[in-house]
């Protein structure tokens, strides 16, 4: 059977899984849950109730999921309102050249898209999946559904379309330095970060980056043994054939790391995020990652999946690793856990 096609780096979920990614709840109000759609570029700004939202024709997608993580969920039936119905409603000024969508969420996240690009793609504000009401970890009772994008651009817990004509960065984009358009066939993950090379060797040359905001830091071959990282934000660095022999990652932030071919011996990963971490052909003899979060992360080839994958991590019977955590992994990363640490002796 022909494998379905992936965006570069992606790998599939189980079919009956769709990860949690950020927070799983909305904001507690009391306030009854309405839509307002409107900005400085709206002549008719409006609000919805839910129930209102439900009157309207629904119509049918079915949209293919591209996580920034790295993983992949295909053909998810979406059932919703068109965002093009809603933004007529509104009668946007010519001057209208974007669209930005805000979450009742504690942190009020956002993001925004060219109105030309959220209209072409059919954008849609979504009120269930796959025939059954959204529930709220995955963004109901309404959420905006974007196909085509990295999906920190369909927002959850819908409450507000603004039409405006300047972009408004979002939540993700201004926080975690996330691609403003997020193609996921062109790898707009990230935007590019501002720390030349001369700025990183020096930075690396404490050994101490703790704390620190090095979002696409370039390490690559280095000699870091001992790094210390806590609590780093290291989103998409390249530690690529590093030797970070007992170097300590603790609560870092390294979602879409590059580690192939790290020497990771004895390295420390506790309650860190490795989300989408590639440890592709890494030395993992000895590492711990207890508590952290492995969503999407490889370890080893898999179907599929494009990127340097640089052979198999290597892991013995002190890589410390939760059962529980190897349940976020796609199946074949799941499989070659698994059979990796019972041979390991675990």
């Amino acid at each position: 059977m022909q494998q379905p096609q992936l965006p570069p780096g992606q790998q599939l979920v189980a079919a009956e899984k769709w990860p949690i990614i950020g927070e799983r709840a909305s904001r507690p109000d009391s306030a009854p849950w309405s839509v307002h759609v409107g900005g400085a570029a709206a002549a008719r700004p409006y609000a919805l109730a839910l129930v209102d939202l439900g009157t309207f024709p629904q119509v049918e997608r079915t949209v293919d999921i591209h996580c920034v993580t790295r993983w992949s969920k295909l053909g998810v039936q979406f059932s919703g309102v068109p965002l093009s119905v809603l933004v007529e409603m509104a009668e946007p000024d010519p001057s209208a050249k974007f669209v930005s969508f805000v979450a009742r969420s504690v942190r009020g996240h956002s993001t925004s898209l060219s109105l030309d690009d959220a209209l072409a793609l059919n954008t849609l504000v979504a009120l269930s999946a796959d025939g059954v009401p959204l529930d709220e970890q995955h963004g109901g009772p309404v959420r905006v559904i974007v196909a085509g994008r990295y999906f920190y651009k369909s927002l959850k817990w819908l409450e507000r379309i603004d039409l405006v004509t300047e972009d408004r960065l979002g939540f993700w984009e201004t926080t975690a330095g996330y691609h403003n358009t997020a193609d996921p066939w062109r790898r707009q993950r990230y935007m590019a970060c501002g720390i030349t090379k001369a700025e990183a060797r020096s930075i690396l040359e404490q050994r101490d980056i703790s704390g620190r905001d090095l979002r696409s830091l370039d390490a690559q071959g280095r000699d870091l043994c001992g790094l210390i990282a806590k609590d780093a934000l290291l989103r998409d660095a390249d530690f690529r054939r590093c030797r970070l022999q007992d170097a300590c990652f603790d609560r870092a932030n390294l979602t879409n790391a590059h580690l192939q071919k790290a020497d990771l011996r004895d390295a420390s990963f506790r309650d860190a995020d490795l989300e989408g971490a590639n440890f592709c052909g890494a030395d993992l003899r000895g590492a711990c990652m207890l508590g952290a979060s492995l969503c999407a992360a490889t370890f080893c080839a898999a179907t599929g999946l494009s990127d340097d994958v640089s052979g198999n991590a290597v892991l013995d019977h002190r890589t410390q690793i939760e059962r529980s955590a190897l349940e976020d992994l796609t199946p074949d990363q799941h499989a070659f856990l698994r059979t990796t640490l019972l041979a390991a002796g675990q």
